[in-house]
């Protein structure tokens, strides 16, 4: 068994247990175009040029090979390189994950509209092209990734949110016949006017996934969430409702490294057990050391303040200015409610 294998088992054996996964989300590709793996930082601290996708998977294998992470999430694309063709993982015990699939509303290219419109149901990822690499790839053997990434956005909008539940129940049923594994990411509503207060949108989330996921025999239901975390009450709801719920966060914007280190560790304390965390870690000016101090925190080595610090310490004695000084990194800023709201 891999770690996030033997994490989710600890857990669900023990709801004590002191096991915290944690992943790196390197979906990007999915989401943006070119500028998708993010800036490359030089020793000014001033971005000079978006990173390539060969020093984008470079980094991936360094974080990977790293020890920090329990999982990896990444696209078809990037894992067709690095678990098919390299085999990265054969000898890892880091999971690879697919996101498997890409609503309309985190097709945020530049330029583009699609994100101001309610989120469509859609996959450009086959399941059996996940697992085997390859659409005509015979499904003999053990896939090399067999977990993938559904994303639900909810809108309080019956006709958007009835086709996404249509392709929910598409999917699920495909999976089981595959034997593929997967956990669930919701989002907020992509829209403004979506009827509901910002107060509302966590109990009309909360509500939304509860009630989809009430049709479902526990057999099929996700391995585990990835929520925004809207703060106690919110995640402390669904970390009550059922025990064989575990609940996870999702990063969202870049922010300060504040931002990072005090959502997880605040996520942590009440009650979520997983940590996917992209943009913070992508855009970080040291994607590796970010990784290393998220990892102390899941592991209750260090708080957020002192990680911020030691951060800023660490870039400093690898000759690299930090994006922010000391005290404006230490400051919260105010999280966003959708993906889609910028990098």
């Amino acid at each position: 068994m891999n770690k996030l294998e033997q994490k989710l088992a600890a857990i669900r054996a023990d709801s004590n247990s002191k096991a915290f996964i944690l992943a790196d989300a390197r979906d990007a590709d999915m989401v943006w175009g070119v500028d998708a793996p993010g800036q490359e930082y030089v020793a000014s601290g001033s971005p000079e040029r978006f990173l390539s996708m060969t020093k984008f998977r470079e980094q991936i294998r360094e974080i990977v090979s790293s020890g920090y992470i329990d999982m990896l999430l990444a696209s078809n694309a990037v894992l067709s390189d690095l678990a098919h063709r390299e085999k990265l993982f054969e000898n890892s015990d880091v999971a690879p994950a697919v996101r498997i699939n890409d609503t309309t509303d985190i097709w945020t290219t530049r330029c583009s509209d699609f994100r101001h419109h309610p989120s469509r149901p859609f996959a450009t990822a086959y399941i059996h092209e996940a697992q085997y690499g390859s659409l005509t790839a015979p499904a003999t053997g053990t896939p090399a990734v067999n977990l993938g990434l559904y994303s639900l956005t909810f809108n309080n909008d019956l006709d958007a949110d009835y086709q996404s539940l249509e392709a929910f129940k598409s999917f699920r049923q495909e999976a089981a016949e595959k034997e593929f594994d997967y956990f669930l990411e919701v989002f907020a509503p992509n829209l403004p006017d979506c009827a509901l207060s910002p107060q509302e949108i966590p109990v009309f989330m909360n509500d939304s996934l509860i009630r989809a996921l009430a049709g479902i025999a526990k057999p099929h239901w996700p391995k585990f969430l990835k929520i925004p975390y809207f703060g106690p009450q919110a995640i402390q709801e669904l970390v009550n409702f059922d025990s064989d719920l575990i609940v996870g966060i999702l990063g969202g914007g870049s922010g300060t490294t504040y931002d990072a280190f005090k959502q997880l560790t605040e996520a942590k304390k009440y009650g979520a057990r997983v940590a996917l965390y992209g943009r913070k870690i992508k855009n970080a000016e040291h994607p590796l050391t970010m990784v290393k101090y998220l990892r102390l925190l899941s592991d209750g080595e260090i708080l957020a303040e002192e990680a911020v610090k030691a951060y800023h310490s660490d870039l400093k004695q690898m000759g690299l200015t930090p994006r922010l000084s000391l005290a404006a990194d230490l400051k919260i800023t105010s999280p966003s409610l959708n993906y889609a709201s910028g990098q």
